[in-house]
């Protein structure tokens, strides 16, 4: 016999799975319901499942394919899952020097030590890494979080880059045709040059996949370093004058419009902020003979 201090595990294989009190029809599974909750993404419900820290009815789960309805008592470490509030999304100015993790095995700074006592517990959108700064969006739902990084969601992330060394415009335009870079292939990249200070130089590049330091690798592969890196938009949301280390609440009305499809409206039409290739300016159409003016 099993209690809630010691509940018994639920096994799962391909032809038997767990049973919830809803039908499927009315349920979900157990890691979108605990993203929704906003207590972790999904692919981290997936792990704390594995590593036996969440119980449903009683029963300690050891696979994520397990539908849960709202009837469901589920645990998270011994503690009641809340239920799911709206959904809600802020905008936070990251500094340098804080890793994006909820704990971190070097005892570094996190951006979760850093944010306001009055903030409900939220999850990162993507990731900042160590060194890099700007805007990095936080939500209460985990299912937010997973819909805003998808590639095919089709958002634009957009940064300020210092490099040192000298850059080469034409190397630059190349990467509108997404570069491959030690057997890796980036998706299309438009970098643009600002304005060159000694051997640093600013450059704004856009993307859309955001692999793991895309852009420093990228940069290197130009023979390039990367010395400060802004984030300064995602998708619609800018940075703007957010000072560092402060947050921002989006109205939820502005939340609604811009993620229309995850709301269950109808999908908004996305302009490319990438180009392929850049094509070099058209020259000017000449002017015929006989509609030129008689001086």
């Amino acid at each position: 016999m099993s209690d809630e201090t010691t509940p018994a595990p639920i096994k799962t294989n391909a032809n038997s799975k767990a049973k919830s009190a809803e039908a499927p029809s009315t349920g979900e599974r157990i890691a979108k319901r605990l993203g929704r909750a906003g207590v972790c993404s999904r692919r981290d419900a997936e792990r704390w499942i594995t590593e036996g820290r969440v119980a449903v009815n009683g029963r300690v789960l050891i696979s994520p394919a397990v539908v849960v309805g709202p009837n469901d008592r589920i645990l998270v470490d011994g503690k009641p899952l809340a239920e799911p509030e709206p959904p809600r999304l802020w905008r936070y100015h990251k500094p340098a020097g804080l890793v994006t993790t909820a704990r971190d095995e070097k005892g570094r700074a996190t951006v979760f030590d850093r944010l306001p006592p009055e903030l409900p517990r939220v999850i990162s959108v993507g990731r900042l890494d160590l060194t890099t700064e700007g805007l990095l969006l936080l939500t209460n739902d985990g299912e937010v979080a997973r819909y805003l990084e998808l590639p095919s969601t089709g958002w634009a992330r957009r940064y300020r880059v210092r490099v040192h060394g000298t850059v080469e415009p034409a190397r630059l335009l190349a990467l509108g045709r997404g570069p491959t870079i030690d057997g890796v292939r980036y998706g299309p990249i438009e970098a643009i040059l600002d304005r060159e200070q000694g051997s640093n130089a600013w450059l704004t590049v856009t993307l859309r996949e955001g692999k793991n330091r895309e852009i420093r690798k990228v940069m290197e592969s130009l023979s390039l370093t990367v010395n400060r890196l802004i984030r300064v938009a995602y998708g619609p949301f800018q940075l703007g004058k957010l000072p560092e280390g402060a947050v921002e609440e989006i109205p939820r009305r502005v939340l609604k419009d811009q993620l229309t499809l995850f709301f269950g409206g109808p999908a908004p039409t996305v302009t490319p902020a990438v180009s392929p290739v850049i094509p070099p300016p058209s020259p000017p159409t000449p002017v015929p003979s006989h509609a030129r003016r008689r001086r």
